[in-house]
């Protein structure tokens, strides 16, 4: 279920800047090397992300898991153990925040991206949900990551692998006719889906006409869709702008292949609960 692990020197990273010089705070206390037990578990119900990355922190520091690490994608129930770590104390609250932080903020982008999913689902078994690359700038891999554990997928990775005509490209055409540029574009990327995306349903037409893949609908009202699905049934529709899990039914049900949304981005982390115990110290015989 997990895509995949951010790498080590991202994670380093991460640790790197809550302490770049150690943790002042353990040190002075002189208890860096006591044994001890970190836990994370759920505090609501959530669709679980970055327990790969948590538990990859506590490698890089020396700690070791107890007992099963539950996969990001998993859908856990509020109570449910995600994680738990043992070692020195000193590693163990090195970790502890940036492990907790990061599991928190993806786990609400997958929760999110999961209820939209299952709204659009709901109003067509077949209709896909993709998120924007309106991620917060250096955050794309984890962004991403719970996009995917969420049951969607990305819009676009970046404007150097798909072909998405917007208004402001145009500007710069002229009076260039519609089905010239689709034309352009398939002698210059002949393996790519061309994606245009209009405001109104004149416009929708025309690049129907032209022989564009797929017309992305900026925050067109439902009942556009259902119209323009009824009028053009072999162009595929994706509705954008707007697109949430309160409205992720009715879009779907109207006739729109794909959902846009950038919504899971600016989703309220879900709060993981944590633990941290001093464990005995163990004495030679």
């Amino acid at each position: 279920m997990n895509p995949y692990t951010l790498p080590d020197r991202e994670l380093e990273a991460l640790l790197h800047d809550d302490a770049p010089c150690g943790d002042a705070t353990s040190f002075a206390l002189g208890i860096g090397p006591q044994p001890g037990r970190l836990v994370f578990r759920a505090r609501y119900d959530m669709v679980l992300c970055g327990s790969e990355e948590a538990l990859r922190m506590g490698e890089l520091r020396g700690l070791h898991p107890v007992g099963r690490v539950a996969a990001s994608g998993e859908t856990l129930a509020a109570g449910a153990e995600i994680l738990s770590l043992e070692g020195a104390a000193g590693s163990l609250h090195g970790v502890w925040k940036t492990a907790q932080t990061l599991i928190e903020y993806l786990s609400g982008i997958a929760t999110a991206t999961a209820a939209i999913v299952a709204a659009a689902r709901r109003g067509h078994p077949d209709c896909a949900v993709v998120c924007t690359r309106k991620n917060f700038p250096g955050t794309k891999p984890a962004a991403i990551k719970a996009v995917l554990c969420g049951g969607a997928s990305p819009h676009r990775l970046s404007l150097s692998e798909t072909l998405l005509v917007f208004a402001e490209h145009r500007a710069f055409l002229g009076d260039q006719p519609p089905a010239a540029s689709i034309a352009r574009l398939r002698r210059q990327w002949p393996e790519r889906a061309i994606v245009v995306e209009v405001a109104d349903e004149a416009e929708v037409l025309a690049w129907a006409a032209a022989g564009a893949d797929i017309l992305q609908l900026e925050k067109l009202p439902v009942e556009a869709v259902d119209r323009l699905h009824r009028q053009i049934p072999g162009t595929r529709l994706a509705a954008a702008g707007g697109v949430n899990a309160g409205n992720a039914e009715a879009y779907a049900r109207a006739g729109a292949q794909i959902l846009v949304s950038s919504a899971p981005y600016f989703a309220a982390p879900r709060d993981v609960a944590v633990t941290l115990t001093a464990l005995p110290t163990t004495t030679e015989p």
